[in-house]
């Protein structure tokens, strides 16, 4: 089900009544079977694998908290090799039978082999599968125990408002959550429906609108050069922004106002002045996970510092398969960890070179047009379809433009322009407001109707120049 959709509409309020009228104990079942229609909505049948998947871990737990040494570590194994198993096979077998077919074919042997089954790849795979194997990692750490009620658990992995596109969250956070008594809180719920409202603002008005124009260009990238594509690619770094974080908006919110607390995974990312900053800022759900269960593990900082930058490489690379299977998404990841490499080793002559722009302000502005610039390069092989459109587009972005700008404003549509550029705006106003306080403590200092102002006026945008045209999350292929 998606969250900008009529059936949300009827979903959210009708789960959320029964949540709060039915008897305490009841009530992680009624979520439990809420999350089980949620995502039973796209393709039934892919509950299945999640079931699968949840035995598996759940029985490995309890295996991994009673035996030590070799029977543990056998346990642990089983859990990561059930989670990665079920993720290879749905999202990288047609990847692997493509790559295994060119090989082949560029040693002489002209020989092709076909897919033995053909499948969809289940919405939001990789969270919820990154998410189960935080709890079994955790129960081998020592730093979570055993859930015994399966049930519990099961809601841990699905609970439908992160279930299918995160944050990522860990057992420490979420689990015991599920045992609480929330009453119904008005001053709550009031912060929930507002960042629900913030989420569908930048999804349906900012998002889906520039997903017309965007992929428009990209979807047909030989007929045009130059201008198209630049503002294409600069719409795109929007559009996956407001996308992805609209999305972890709503859910915070969907969770918040039935009392449950979520990470927050999204901070402003475009703000940052350096590339590891803006991976403190950009889906930090994820970015704190592979630090966690993989970048500490092979080592981290206490390794030697070609070991350290070797491991920061790997780990980006891995960033990159984890969110498509494609090279494409391969080398997006790689060119974030040889920035954030270049960006270590260079760290003392960028402070001199900043320094001369005289500090401040002005210096930290010039640190973040020159981030931006190499957040959106590598947004191009994110985007494109594949490697020749990825370099078709940095060959032609700067070239002269195949359209006027009255015929770009054409194709775009002058209301559309006007709508996205004021939405976009708007957003920055308030992003850049919240350097100095949360934009909800601000809003609760105004007068009641100035307060209830703002949020008639956000609606009134939402459901005039929305596009609703049910534009499924961009995060939802992953």
């Amino acid at each position: 089900m998606l969250f900008n959709s009529f059936e949300f509409l009827l979903f959210f309020p009708i789960v959320t009544l029964l949540y709060f009228l039915l008897p305490y104990k009841h009530r992680w079942l009624w979520l439990l079977s809420a999350s089980c229609f949620f995502y039973a909505f796209f393709k039934w049948y892919y509950i299945f694998i999640l079931v699968f998947t949840i035995i598996i871990d759940y029985y490995a737990a309890f295996w991994i908290a009673r035996t030590s040494g070799a029977k543990k570590k056998w346990a642990l194994g089983l859990s990561l090799a059930a989670n990665i198993g079920v993720l290879g096979m749905f999202k990288y077998y047609y990847f692997i039978v493509d790559n295994f077919n060119a090989v082949i074919w560029k040693a002489g042997i002209h020989q092709h082999y076909e897919p033995l089954w053909h499948f969809l790849l289940p919405i939001g795979l990789s969270f919820h599968t990154f998410q189960a194997m935080s709890y079994t990692i955790e129960v081998y750490r020592g730093h979570q125990e055993v859930e015994k009620n399966f049930g519990i658990y099961a809601l841990y992995v699905m609970f439908y408002p992160q279930l299918v596109a995160g944050p990522i969250e860990r057992p420490q956070n979420v689990l015991h959550q599920f045992y609480e008594k929330f009453d119904f809180d008005y001053d709550r719920v009031k912060s929930g429906m507002r960042l629900m409202l913030w989420g569908f603002f930048k999804k349906v008005v900012i998002a889906d609108n520039l997903s017309v124009f965007v992929d428009k260009v990209y979807g047909d990238l030989p007929h045009y050069q130059g201008l198209p594509i630049l503002i294409a690619t600069l719409f795109y770094s929007f559009q996956i922004f407001c996308d992805f974080s609209g999305y972890s908006d709503i859910a915070l919110g969907t969770a918040r106002v039935m009392g449950f607390k979520l990470m927050k995974n999204f901070d402003r990312p475009y703000f940052s002045t350096s590339i590891s900053e803006f991976w403190r800022r950009w889906h930090i759900s994820l970015s704190t996970w592979f630090r966690d269960y993989l970048y500490i593990p092979l080592g981290g900082n206490r390794v030697g510092v070609f070991r350290k930058y070797f491991n920061l490489f790997i780990v980006f690379m891995v960033s990159g398969l984890w969110h498509g299977a494609s090279w494409n998404f391969v080398i997006w990841g790689s060119l974030h960890g040889i920035y954030l490499i270049f960006g270590q080793l260079t760290e003392s002559f960028q402070k001199k070179f900043f320094g001369l722009f005289g500090g401040g302000r002005f210096s930290r502005f010039i640190e973040g047009s020159f981030t931006v610039f190499l957040v959106i390069f590598a947004w191009i092989f994110f985007r494109a379809k594949n490697f020749a459109d990825a370099k078709y587009v940095i060959k032609n972005v700067f070239a002269t433009s195949s359209h006027s700008i009255s015929q770009l404003i054409e194709m775009i549509g002058k209301k559309e322009l006007i709508v996205l550029l004021s939405a976009i705006l708007i957003m920055e106003i308030v992003h850049k407001m919240q350097n100095t306080k949360a934009i909800g403590t601000w809003i609760e200092t105004l007068p009641r109707w100035q307060r209830w102002s703002v949020y008639y006026f956000f609606l009134f945008f939402l459901l005039t120049f929305g596009y609703f045209g049910k534009v499924q999350f961009i995060y939802f292929q992953f």
